[in-house]
Protein backbone atom coordinates (compact mmCIF):
# COMPACT_ATOMS: atom_id res chain seq x y z
CA UNK A 1 0.00 0.00 0.00
CA UNK A 2 1.39 3.38 -1.05
CA UNK A 3 0.26 6.22 1.17
CA UNK A 4 0.42 9.98 0.60
CA UNK A 5 0.29 11.32 4.16
CA UNK A 6 -0.11 14.94 5.26
CA UNK A 7 0.83 16.09 8.77
CA UNK A 8 2.02 19.29 10.39
CA UNK A 9 4.63 18.04 12.83
CA UNK A 10 7.08 15.17 12.79
CA UNK A 11 10.15 14.51 14.98
CA UNK A 12 12.62 16.05 15.50
CA UNK A 13 10.36 19.12 14.95
CA UNK A 14 7.71 18.01 17.42
CA UNK A 15 6.05 19.80 20.32
CA UNK A 16 3.07 17.62 21.18
CA UNK A 17 1.32 14.29 21.00
CA UNK A 18 0.59 14.51 17.27
CA UNK A 19 4.28 14.33 16.39
CA UNK A 20 4.71 11.32 18.68
CA UNK A 21 1.68 9.60 17.14
CA UNK A 22 2.75 10.30 13.54
CA UNK A 23 6.23 8.93 14.20
CA UNK A 24 4.98 5.76 15.88
CA UNK A 25 2.26 5.12 13.32
CA UNK A 26 4.48 5.65 10.27
CA UNK A 27 7.10 3.29 11.70
CA UNK A 28 4.40 0.68 12.28
CA UNK A 29 3.06 1.11 8.74
CA UNK A 30 6.53 0.80 7.22
CA UNK A 31 7.18 -2.39 9.19
CA UNK A 32 3.93 -3.76 7.78
CA UNK A 33 4.96 -3.14 4.17
CA UNK A 34 3.47 0.29 3.49
CA UNK A 35 5.38 2.85 1.46
CA UNK A 36 4.76 6.36 2.75
CA UNK A 37 5.31 9.79 1.29
CA UNK A 38 4.94 12.10 4.30
CA UNK A 39 4.32 15.77 3.55
CA UNK A 40 4.67 18.47 6.20
CA UNK A 41 5.30 22.23 6.41
CA UNK A 42 8.95 23.26 6.53
CA UNK A 43 9.67 26.92 7.21
CA UNK A 44 12.69 27.82 5.03
CA UNK A 45 14.32 30.82 3.42
CA UNK A 46 14.45 29.14 0.01
CA UNK A 47 12.01 29.82 -2.78
CA UNK A 48 11.53 26.15 -3.65
CA UNK A 49 7.91 25.05 -3.44
CA UNK A 50 8.90 21.84 -1.73
CA UNK A 51 12.02 19.86 -0.89
CA UNK A 52 12.73 16.23 -0.09
CA UNK A 53 14.02 15.55 3.39
CA UNK A 54 16.24 12.69 4.55
CA UNK A 55 15.09 10.88 7.69
CA UNK A 56 17.98 9.04 9.36
CA UNK A 57 16.02 6.02 10.58
CA UNK A 58 16.57 2.52 9.16
CA UNK A 59 13.04 1.46 10.05
CA UNK A 60 11.68 4.33 7.94
CA UNK A 61 13.70 3.30 4.88
CA UNK A 62 10.49 3.01 2.81
CA UNK A 63 9.35 6.48 3.86
CA UNK A 64 9.86 9.54 1.71
CA UNK A 65 9.51 12.91 3.46
CA UNK A 66 8.62 16.09 1.56
CA UNK A 67 8.75 19.50 3.18
CA UNK A 68 6.46 22.14 1.68
CA UNK A 69 7.91 25.62 2.05
CA UNK A 70 5.30 26.86 4.52
CA UNK A 71 5.13 28.94 7.69
CA UNK A 72 2.73 26.55 9.44
CA UNK A 73 4.14 25.36 12.75
CA UNK A 74 2.73 23.05 15.44
CA UNK A 75 -0.02 24.41 17.71
CA UNK A 76 0.24 27.95 16.38
CA UNK A 77 -2.71 30.30 16.95
CA UNK A 78 -3.88 33.01 14.55
CA UNK A 79 -2.20 35.75 16.59
CA UNK A 80 0.89 33.61 17.17
CA UNK A 81 1.24 33.00 13.44
CA UNK A 82 1.17 36.70 12.62
CA UNK A 83 3.61 37.52 15.40
CA UNK A 84 5.98 34.85 14.09
CA UNK A 85 5.92 36.29 10.59
CA UNK A 86 6.47 39.82 11.86
CA UNK A 87 9.56 38.65 13.71
CA UNK A 88 10.64 36.62 10.65
CA UNK A 89 11.30 33.54 12.73
CA UNK A 90 12.40 30.38 10.95
CA UNK A 91 13.97 27.00 11.65
CA UNK A 92 17.66 26.26 11.45
CA UNK A 93 18.77 29.80 12.20
CA UNK A 94 17.59 31.07 8.81
CA UNK A 95 15.40 34.11 8.28
CA UNK A 96 12.51 33.93 5.83
CA UNK A 97 10.79 36.68 3.88
CA UNK A 98 7.36 37.01 5.51
CA UNK A 99 5.88 38.24 2.21
CA UNK A 100 6.35 34.78 0.70
CA UNK A 101 3.69 33.33 3.02
CA UNK A 102 0.01 33.75 3.79
CA UNK A 103 -0.74 36.95 5.70
CA UNK A 104 -2.74 35.02 8.28
CA UNK A 105 -2.96 31.44 9.53
CA UNK A 106 -5.96 30.50 7.41
CA UNK A 107 -4.54 31.91 4.21
CA UNK A 108 -1.41 29.85 4.87
CA UNK A 109 -3.50 26.70 5.39
CA UNK A 110 -5.05 27.33 1.97
CA UNK A 111 -1.62 27.98 0.46
CA UNK A 112 -0.38 24.68 1.92
CA UNK A 113 -3.36 22.95 0.30
CA UNK A 114 -2.53 24.35 -3.12
CA UNK A 115 1.05 23.08 -2.84
CA UNK A 116 -0.34 19.69 -1.80
CA UNK A 117 -2.28 19.58 -5.07
CA UNK A 118 0.99 19.84 -7.03
CA UNK A 119 2.54 17.01 -5.05
CA UNK A 120 -0.51 14.78 -5.49
CA UNK A 121 -0.32 15.28 -9.26
CA UNK A 122 3.28 14.03 -9.36
CA UNK A 123 3.53 11.29 -6.70
CA UNK A 124 2.61 7.61 -7.00
CA UNK A 125 0.20 6.51 -4.25
CA UNK A 126 -2.95 4.50 -3.53
CA UNK A 127 -4.57 6.41 -0.68
CA UNK A 128 -4.34 9.83 1.03
CA UNK A 129 -4.09 10.08 4.84
CA UNK A 130 -4.42 13.44 6.65
CA UNK A 131 -3.82 14.32 10.30
CA UNK A 132 -6.05 17.02 11.85
CA UNK A 133 -7.52 20.25 10.55
CA UNK A 134 -4.44 22.04 9.21
CA UNK A 135 -4.03 19.32 6.56
CA UNK A 136 -7.67 18.58 5.74
CA UNK A 137 -7.82 21.13 2.91
CA UNK A 138 -4.58 19.63 1.56
CA UNK A 139 -6.25 16.22 1.58
CA UNK A 140 -9.31 17.56 -0.23
CA UNK A 141 -7.17 19.16 -2.94
CA UNK A 142 -5.02 16.02 -3.26
CA UNK A 143 -8.16 13.90 -3.71
CA UNK A 144 -9.52 16.27 -6.35
CA UNK A 145 -6.21 16.22 -8.23
CA UNK A 146 -5.69 12.46 -8.10
CA UNK A 147 -9.10 10.87 -7.70
CA UNK A 148 -7.66 8.67 -4.92
CA UNK A 149 -9.42 7.76 -1.67
CA UNK A 150 -9.07 10.06 1.32
CA UNK A 151 -8.75 9.02 4.98
CA UNK A 152 -8.69 11.74 7.64
CA UNK A 153 -7.48 11.01 11.15
CA UNK A 154 -8.87 13.13 13.98
CA UNK A 155 -6.46 13.52 16.91
CA UNK A 156 -8.37 16.49 18.37
CA UNK A 157 -11.34 18.62 17.40
CA UNK A 158 -11.90 22.33 17.87
CA UNK A 159 -14.24 21.42 20.73
CA UNK A 160 -11.33 19.69 22.52
CA UNK A 161 -8.90 22.54 22.00
CA UNK A 162 -11.31 25.20 23.25
CA UNK A 163 -13.13 23.19 25.89
CA UNK A 164 -16.30 23.86 23.91
CA UNK A 165 -16.08 27.62 24.50
CA UNK A 166 -15.15 30.09 21.78
CA UNK A 167 -15.01 27.56 18.94
CA UNK A 168 -13.33 29.08 15.88
CA UNK A 169 -15.91 28.85 13.11
CA UNK A 170 -13.28 28.76 10.35
CA UNK A 171 -11.45 25.83 11.95
CA UNK A 172 -14.74 24.04 12.58
CA UNK A 173 -15.79 24.51 8.94
CA UNK A 174 -12.50 23.05 7.71
CA UNK A 175 -12.83 20.08 10.06
CA UNK A 176 -16.41 19.45 8.95
CA UNK A 177 -15.54 19.75 5.25
CA UNK A 178 -12.63 17.35 5.59
CA UNK A 179 -14.72 14.78 7.44
CA UNK A 180 -17.57 14.92 4.92
CA UNK A 181 -15.23 14.84 1.91
CA UNK A 182 -13.26 11.88 3.30
CA UNK A 183 -14.03 8.27 2.40
CA UNK A 184 -13.20 7.08 5.92
CA UNK A 185 -12.47 8.79 9.25
CA UNK A 186 -10.11 7.48 11.93
CA UNK A 187 -10.83 8.58 15.49
CA UNK A 188 -8.22 8.00 18.19
CA UNK A 189 -10.88 6.91 20.72
CA UNK A 190 -14.57 6.25 21.21
CA UNK A 191 -14.64 9.61 23.02
CA UNK A 192 -13.49 11.32 19.82
CA UNK A 193 -15.82 9.27 17.62
CA UNK A 194 -18.78 10.44 19.70
CA UNK A 195 -17.56 14.04 19.36
CA UNK A 196 -17.38 13.66 15.57
CA UNK A 197 -20.84 12.14 15.30
CA UNK A 198 -22.43 14.62 17.70
CA UNK A 199 -20.90 17.89 16.46
CA UNK A 200 -20.04 17.29 12.79
CA UNK A 201 -23.05 15.40 11.44
CA UNK A 202 -21.09 12.29 10.51
CA UNK A 203 -22.60 8.80 10.37
CA UNK A 204 -20.99 6.51 12.98
CA UNK A 205 -20.59 3.87 10.25
CA UNK A 206 -18.03 6.11 8.55
CA UNK A 207 -15.78 6.37 11.63
CA UNK A 208 -13.23 3.75 12.73
CA UNK A 209 -11.60 3.88 16.17
CA UNK A 210 -7.86 3.17 16.22
CA UNK A 211 -6.23 3.73 19.59
CA UNK A 212 -2.78 5.25 19.89
CA UNK A 213 0.11 3.34 21.40
CA UNK A 214 3.44 3.92 23.08
CA UNK A 215 6.90 3.60 21.55
CA UNK A 216 9.08 0.94 23.11
CA UNK A 217 12.54 2.19 24.06
CA UNK A 218 15.84 0.74 25.18
CA UNK A 219 16.75 3.98 26.91
CA UNK A 220 17.41 3.60 30.62
CA UNK A 221 16.22 6.80 32.31
CA UNK A 222 18.41 8.47 34.88
CA UNK A 223 17.37 7.43 38.37
CA UNK A 224 18.04 10.86 39.85
CA UNK A 225 15.63 12.18 42.46
CA UNK A 226 14.46 15.76 42.30
CA UNK A 227 13.93 15.58 46.05
CA UNK A 228 15.54 13.06 48.39
CA UNK A 229 12.92 13.53 51.08
CA UNK A 230 9.74 14.64 49.29
CA UNK A 231 7.37 12.77 47.01
CA UNK A 232 7.10 14.14 43.47
CA UNK A 233 3.90 14.57 41.44
CA UNK A 234 4.24 15.36 37.73
CA UNK A 235 2.15 17.19 35.12
CA UNK A 236 3.65 16.87 31.63
CA UNK A 237 2.02 18.34 28.54
CA UNK A 238 1.13 21.56 26.78
CA UNK A 239 0.10 24.14 29.35
CA UNK A 240 -3.19 25.02 27.69
CA UNK A 241 -6.88 25.11 28.59
CA UNK A 242 -7.42 21.65 27.08
CA UNK A 243 -4.93 20.01 29.46
CA UNK A 244 -6.43 21.42 32.70
CA UNK A 245 -3.22 22.70 34.34
CA UNK A 246 -5.12 24.90 36.81
CA UNK A 247 -6.87 21.85 38.29
CA UNK A 248 -3.46 20.30 38.90
CA UNK A 249 -2.39 23.34 40.93
CA UNK A 250 -5.67 23.62 42.86
CA UNK A 251 -5.35 19.94 43.81
CA UNK A 252 -1.69 20.52 44.75
CA UNK A 253 -2.79 23.19 47.22
CA UNK A 254 -5.16 20.71 48.90
CA UNK A 255 -2.55 17.93 48.97
CA UNK A 256 -0.04 20.22 50.68
CA UNK A 257 -2.57 21.01 53.39
CA UNK A 258 -2.34 17.34 54.42
CA UNK A 259 1.26 16.54 53.46
CA UNK A 260 3.90 19.24 53.16
CA UNK A 261 6.53 16.78 51.95
CA UNK A 262 5.35 16.78 48.32
CA UNK A 263 6.76 18.65 45.34
CA UNK A 264 4.89 19.26 42.11
CA UNK A 265 6.40 19.58 38.63
CA UNK A 266 4.66 21.26 35.70
CA UNK A 267 6.62 20.35 32.57
CA UNK A 268 5.72 21.91 29.25
CA UNK A 269 5.07 25.16 27.43
CA UNK A 270 1.83 26.78 26.38
CA UNK A 271 -0.26 29.92 26.36
CA UNK A 272 -1.27 29.44 30.02
CA UNK A 273 2.24 28.96 31.41
CA UNK A 274 2.69 32.48 32.82
CA UNK A 275 -0.83 32.39 34.21
CA UNK A 276 -0.02 29.12 36.00
CA UNK A 277 3.17 30.56 37.50
CA UNK A 278 1.09 33.45 38.83
CA UNK A 279 -1.58 31.03 40.13
CA UNK A 280 1.01 29.01 42.05
CA UNK A 281 2.18 32.23 43.71
CA UNK A 282 -1.39 33.29 44.44
CA UNK A 283 -2.12 29.93 46.09
CA UNK A 284 1.00 30.25 48.24
CA UNK A 285 2.64 27.10 46.85
CA UNK A 286 5.26 28.62 44.54
CA UNK A 287 8.06 27.08 46.60
CA UNK A 288 6.51 23.64 46.08
CA UNK A 289 6.01 23.85 42.30
CA UNK A 290 8.76 23.55 39.69
CA UNK A 291 8.05 24.85 36.18
CA UNK A 292 10.52 23.24 33.75
CA UNK A 293 9.34 24.68 30.45
CA UNK A 294 9.47 22.43 27.40
CA UNK A 295 11.16 19.05 27.62
CA UNK A 296 12.08 16.66 24.83
CA UNK A 297 13.91 13.46 24.01
CA UNK A 298 15.32 11.51 26.93
CA UNK A 299 14.37 14.31 29.32
CA UNK A 300 10.77 13.10 29.12
CA UNK A 301 11.56 9.58 30.37
CA UNK A 302 13.88 11.03 32.99
CA UNK A 303 11.03 13.12 34.38
CA UNK A 304 8.60 10.22 34.48
CA UNK A 305 11.15 8.06 36.24
CA UNK A 306 11.96 10.72 38.81
CA UNK A 307 8.29 11.19 39.73
CA UNK A 308 6.24 9.10 42.14
CA UNK A 309 3.00 9.85 40.32
CA UNK A 310 1.83 11.31 37.01
CA UNK A 311 -1.42 13.32 36.75
CA UNK A 312 -3.32 14.15 33.54
CA UNK A 313 -6.33 16.34 34.49
CA UNK A 314 -7.39 17.12 30.91
CA UNK A 315 -10.64 18.94 30.26
CA UNK A 316 -11.05 17.17 26.92
CA UNK A 317 -8.41 14.67 25.80
CA UNK A 318 -9.13 12.77 22.56
CA UNK A 319 -6.60 10.12 23.58
CA UNK A 320 -3.59 11.04 25.74
CA UNK A 321 -0.32 9.19 25.10
CA UNK A 322 1.41 10.58 28.19
CA UNK A 323 -0.15 8.10 30.70
CA UNK A 324 1.19 5.26 28.54
CA UNK A 325 4.63 6.88 28.58
CA UNK A 326 4.41 7.24 32.35
CA UNK A 327 3.47 3.60 32.85
CA UNK A 328 6.26 2.59 30.47
CA UNK A 329 8.59 4.02 33.10
CA UNK A 330 6.81 2.31 35.99
CA UNK A 331 5.18 5.51 37.26
CA UNK A 332 1.46 5.17 38.11
CA UNK A 333 -1.02 7.61 36.63
CA UNK A 334 -4.20 9.47 37.54
CA UNK A 335 -6.18 10.41 34.44
CA UNK A 336 -9.23 12.44 33.53
CA UNK A 337 -12.45 10.58 32.77
CA UNK A 338 -12.86 12.87 29.76
CA UNK A 339 -9.98 11.22 27.91
CA UNK A 340 -9.74 8.54 25.27
CA UNK A 341 -7.02 6.67 27.11
CA UNK A 342 -9.42 6.12 30.02
CA UNK A 343 -11.30 3.71 27.73
CA UNK A 344 -8.38 1.29 27.60
CA UNK A 345 -6.51 1.72 30.90
CA UNK A 346 -7.87 -0.24 33.83
CA UNK A 347 -4.85 0.16 36.11
CA UNK A 348 -4.95 3.94 36.36
CA UNK A 349 -7.05 5.97 38.77
CA UNK A 350 -9.72 8.10 37.05
CA UNK A 351 -11.26 11.39 38.14
CA UNK A 352 -13.51 14.15 36.87
CA UNK A 353 -11.06 16.92 35.96
CA UNK A 354 -13.09 19.54 37.85
CA UNK A 355 -13.29 17.53 41.11
CA UNK A 356 -10.13 18.83 42.78
CA UNK A 357 -11.12 17.29 46.13
CA UNK A 358 -11.27 13.81 44.61
CA UNK A 359 -8.08 14.44 42.64
CA UNK A 360 -6.26 15.50 45.83
CA UNK A 361 -7.60 12.45 47.71
CA UNK A 362 -6.35 10.08 45.03
CA UNK A 363 -2.95 11.78 44.86
CA UNK A 364 -2.59 11.36 48.60
CA UNK A 365 -3.73 7.73 48.43
CA UNK A 366 -1.11 6.78 45.82
CA UNK A 367 1.65 8.63 47.69
CA UNK A 368 0.72 7.28 51.14
CA UNK A 369 -0.16 3.65 50.41
CA UNK A 370 2.78 1.75 49.04
CA UNK A 371 0.71 -1.31 48.07
CA UNK A 372 -1.60 0.83 45.92
CA UNK A 373 1.37 2.53 44.28
CA UNK A 374 3.07 -0.78 43.50
CA UNK A 375 -0.13 -2.39 42.21
CA UNK A 376 -0.86 0.46 39.81
CA UNK A 377 2.74 0.48 38.63
CA UNK A 378 3.19 -3.28 38.16
CA UNK A 379 -0.14 -3.98 36.50
CA UNK A 380 0.00 -0.77 34.47
CA UNK A 381 3.32 -1.81 32.91
CA UNK A 382 1.83 -5.18 31.94
CA UNK A 383 -1.37 -3.60 30.63
CA UNK A 384 0.28 -1.29 28.11
CA UNK A 385 2.28 -4.13 26.51
CA UNK A 386 -0.52 -4.82 24.03
CA UNK A 387 -0.79 -1.22 22.84
CA UNK A 388 1.92 -1.17 20.20
CA UNK A 389 2.23 0.90 17.05
CA UNK A 390 2.41 -2.35 15.09
CA UNK A 391 -1.11 -3.12 16.29
CA UNK A 392 -2.34 0.38 15.47
CA UNK A 393 -0.72 0.27 12.02
CA UNK A 394 -2.46 -3.00 11.11
CA UNK A 395 -5.80 -1.48 12.09
CA UNK A 396 -5.07 1.59 9.94
CA UNK A 397 -4.22 -0.66 6.98
CA UNK A 398 -7.61 -2.30 7.44
CA UNK A 399 -9.21 1.14 7.32
CA UNK A 400 -7.46 1.82 4.02
CA UNK A 401 -8.87 -1.42 2.61
CA UNK A 402 -12.40 -0.39 3.59
CA UNK A 403 -12.12 2.54 1.20
CA UNK A 404 -12.00 0.29 -1.85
Amino acid sequence: MKVLMFGWEFPPVSTGGLGTACYGLTKGLCLNGAKITFVLPKFTSENAEYVRIIIADKVLSTMNVIGINSALVPYVSSSGYQQMLQQKVSYGGKTADAQLYGWDLFEEVNRFAQKAKLIAANEDFDVIHCHDWMTFLAGIEAKKASGKKLVVQVHATEFDRTGGHGVNQYVYDIERSGMHFADRIIAVSGFTKNMIVQHYGISPDKVDVVYNAVERTNYMPNTFKISKSDKVVLFLGRVTLQKGPEYFLYAAKKVLQHNKNVKFIMAGNGDMLHKMIELAAHLGIADKVLFTGGVKGNQVDDLYKSADLYVMPSVSEPFGITPLESLRNGTPAIISKTSGVSEILKHALKVDFWDIDELANKILSVLNYRVLHETLSTHGVMEIEKYTWDRSAKEVLNVYQRCF
